[in-house]
């Protein structure tokens, strides 16, 4: 059960985001409303944010050579709904390792503050993680080309330069090649997206064509 779990998640990649909102209320509710969001959470219960923060920091900690130099990125973090942990709070980090191109998920045990457990798959991609659609971004204008066609556009639009990749809005999607591109072969290992660009007029770009290796660190360019 366990190993058919663990396969399930390489398969099938999602982030689970959890915002909590305490509404006060006069008197006694009001009081009994902050203890029932301060108590501890359930073994059930969605990881709060600050369950988030510290598996991540936790899971990261032998890799943050690898990820300020943009050779390894944490995607995201998850709730672990391994029935073997009883009620242990533990949550999944995945970090993807560019320089071998494989996914790692390592589990933290939250009350030991350790990770507990780590699997990991090549040729697993799921959603793009905020910073890689950033990375995809500042690759995307640092290309010769494409990175004037870029500032062109967004200067046209906003009516200003474009300072960075902050000032545009992105989506990233993840790009899987077509048997025998020549182009973007490469792709089937490598960690490749597939980048949006949204200017100040709200006019997208056309990006159709392009594809960012994040592995590679560059822009690839499709033939029709």
């Amino acid at each position: 059960m366990r190993r058919a779990r663990i396969m399930m998640a390489f398969a099938v990649a999602g982030a689970t985001a959890v915002v909590g909102v305490l509404s006060l209320v006069p008197g006694e509710q009001g009081s009994q409303a902050a203890q029932s969001v301060a108590r501890p959470p359930s073994p059930g219960d969605p990881l709060t944010g600050d369950e988030i923060t510290r598996a991540g920091q936790i899971a990261s900690a032998t890799w943050r050579s690898h990820m300020t130099t943009g050779r390894a990125e944490l995607l995201y973090v998850e709730r672990d709904d391994d029935k073997e942990a009883g009620d242990r709070r533990r949550a999944d980090a995945y970090i993807y390792d560019y320089r071998t191109d494989r996914l790692v998920v390592r589990t933290v045990d939250l009350a030991k503050g350790e990770v507990v457990e780590e699997r990991t798959g090549r040729g697993v991609h799921p959603p793009p993680s905020r910073g890689e659609e950033t990375a995809a971004a500042e690759l995307l204008l640092a290309d010769p080309e494409y990175g004037e066609r870029v500032r062109a556009a967004h200067l046209k639009a906003g009516g200003r330069p474009l300072v960075s990749a902050a000032d545009l809005g992105l989506r990233a999607l993840t790009f899987t090649p077509r048997p025998g591109d020549k182009v973007a072969g490469a792709c089937e290992t490598h960690r490749c997206v597939r980048l949006f660009v949204r200017l100040p007029d709200g006019s997208w770009l056309d990006t159709s064509r392009i594809v960012v290796d994040l592995s590679a660190k560059k822009i690839l360019t499709l033939e029709w």
